[in-house]
């Protein structure tokens, strides 16, 4: 498989017909944009099928910043789709081979970790009390996301108490407060 190959077939597949391959290949911010657009396209479909194959060609670009930022983009998409914990980690489990591929151990990693806290966020909307240690594991993002998002006092009351920064902290004490005064 050439890249030009690989950025003809995404775009094909994903119905995308108004990228010019020969400009993409060339040009890795048109490249860049046709994954996201393939990555919409991939998220939207109702079939999780083809998602490691799509991976796996989006992850042979010698780019390994825009494939990596295009397949962050897809595990973001697929986390907020999917019914719970046991789902994604399925999924994530299956293209677990193809990021390994990376020759770049911190996008590796990012990857990873970026899957780790979508589990992480999963298992608290599916009931899960998470604990200073768990909460610990995940990254700064996740930890501002959650504080930023969560309606349950448990999670604001931990994050308040244990995130990891003070504005996650603060968000979430914010979030309690006002929380408290609207179930009152």
């Amino acid at each position: 498989m050439t890249l030009h190959s690989d950025v003809a077939e995404l775009l094909a597949e994903a119905g995308i017909l108004d990228v010019d391959v020969d400009e993409a290949v060339a040009d890795e911010h048109v490249r860049s944009t046709g994954y996201q657009r393939v990555v919409l396209v991939t998220a939207s479909s109702r079939s999780r099928d083809r998602d490691r194959a799509i991976v796996a060609t989006i992850l042979r670009d010698p780019n390994e910043i825009a494939s990596k930022t295009a397949v962050v983009a897809l595990v973001d998409r697929i986390a907020t789709k999917v019914t719970g914990p046991a789902e994604f980690r399925q999924w994530s489990a299956e293209l677990l081979p193809e990021i390994d591929q990376l020759k770049t151990e911190g996008y590796r990693e990012f990857i990873r970790r970026r899957i780790h806290d979508w589990l992480f966020h999963l298992s608290i909307a599916d009931g899960h009390a998470p604990t200073p240690v768990e909460l610990a594991k995940v990254t700064d993002w996740m930890q501002r996301l959650l504080a930023e998002g969560s309606t349950s006092p448990a999670v604001l009351a931990l994050l308040a108490e244990s995130g990891s920064r003070e504005k996650i902290r603060n968000i979430a004490k914010n979030r309690a407060g006002s929380h408290k005064l609207r179930t009152q």
